[in-house]
């Protein structure tokens, strides 16, 4: 699948940057083109792999390249006066060559929290492919404005695209990590995890042909009824084909061969529930969700029909859907992993927990502005009968 990145905001631009060097690393081709944008001119200056003339600055004459302080009513402002700028660099993408628009944004701050659903919206007035959404969520310690930010965020960014893919830290930071340490590791996470999504169904020259390929339109169809997507990921490392390995002895007679169909299928249905029941991008209850797509990946001689069958038959008992679709993605790395994609997801204890802090959140900000102002008033009226104010 082609997609032209767009990241909004500190976090946004760190994460497409990811994407490129993990395309770069894996000669995967999922990124057609990128571009980042923000309003803070160090946080662009930072990225090492998004080409200089796709970085864009916006908000110049109003903050003057320093951000917007975790204000994204601000964010948004910039973003709607500024769209042009935007635009400008979007231009430049062949986007006859693109399968999808990903936006990618941290809810929590300022510019990208702000200024990406006013990029979704605008991109869906002028383009007929899907735009998505990959937003993500501020951790429950980050504080009280980006909790509110982020739910603000969430409920315009989620009616502004075709479906918004959700990345929760607080269920990824470990506790006594860096915070450096602990946003490399998570931005790892979500490249992985989209990178054998999105690049499931490419095949170059020598590649080996799936049994059962998943390409773009899978994942498209799978996104398509819009909502909120989660994704869960499980890998185990297995040993290369060679010339006297194990899978020349598993194939080196017929009941060598059963047992080493049996051992794949046992391996491919663990892996998927492993992904499902497991860590999600976004925790959730998996019964309920309308649409799943999954897709193993790995070499060829580890992936087969009958275990990928028994995972995607497992889904559907699972989620109680009956869109659940599944295939494979020959790779030739020493490891077989499961991605399971969860398209409209409903039971998320997360986000109504997220609204109800951010509600709070904001009834504590409105009183303490509200007794702010009397405590002035207080202040100044001790002096008022002595003192004449200057005009």
């Amino acid at each position: 699948m082609k997609l032209a990145m767009i990241g909004f905001g500190q976090a946004g631009g760190k994460i497409v940057d990811k994407f490129l060097e993990y395309d770069q690393r894996t000669q995967s081709g999922i990124v057609r083109a990128a571009v980042a944008v923000n309003t803070a001119r160090a946080d662009l200056m930072g990225l090492q792999h998004v080409p200089e003339e796709n970085r864009v600055l916006i908000g110049q004459s109003r903050v003057k390249g320093h951000g917007v302080g975790a204000d994204n009513e601000l964010g948004a402002e910039i973003a709607e006066e500024d769209i042009d700028e935007v635009q400008g660099a979007i231009d430049n993408i062949p986007v006859h060559e693109v399968d999808a628009f990903l936006i990618i944004a941290g809810m929590g701050g300022g510019s990208g929290s702000g200024g990406a659903p006013v990029v979704a919206k605008h991109l869906k007035r002028i383009y007929t492919e899907p735009v998505y959404g990959l937003g993500i969520l501020p951790g429950g310690d980050e504080g009280g404005i980006y909790t509110l930010n982020a739910a603000r965020s969430f409920q315009t960014f989620v009616r502004e695209v075709d479906n918004l893919m959700v990345f929760d830290n607080d269920a990824w930071r470990q506790s006594g990590e860096s915070m450096e340490g602990g946003y490399a590791e998570i931005n790892e996470e979500i490249v992985t995890r989209f990178g054998i999504l999105f690049g499931a169904g490419e095949v170059g020259g020598g590649d080996d042909v799936a049994e059962s390929v998943v390409d773009s339109s899978e994942i498209i169809n799978t996104l398509a009824g819009g909502g909120v997507s989660t994704i869960g990921y499980a890998a185990e490392e297995v040993e290369m084909q060679n010339s006297g390995g194990l899978l020349s002895r598993f194939t080196s007679g017929s009941g060598g061969q059963a047992k080493d169909t049996a051992h794949t299928t046992n391996r491919i249905t663990s892996l998927v529930r492993k992904a499902a029941l497991g860590r999600l991008t976004m925790p959730c209850e998996i019964q309920g969700t309308e649409r799943a797509l999954l897709v193993m990946s790995g070499p060829s001689p580890h992936l087969n029909r009958k275990g990928i069958e028994r995972g995607r038959k497992w889904l559907e008992e699972q989620t109680g859907s009956m869109e659940v679709r599944g295939g494979d993605y020959p790779v030739n790395e020493p490891s077989v992993a499961s991605v399971v994609l969860l398209s409209g997801i409903t039971n998320v204890p997360r986000i109504k927990e997220l609204q109800q802090v951010a509600i709070e959140a904001q009834d504590n900000i409105d009183d303490i502005q509200q007794e702010s102002q009397t405590n002035l008033e207080n202040l100044v009226e001790d002096d008022e009968d002595e003192l004449d104010p200057l005009f």
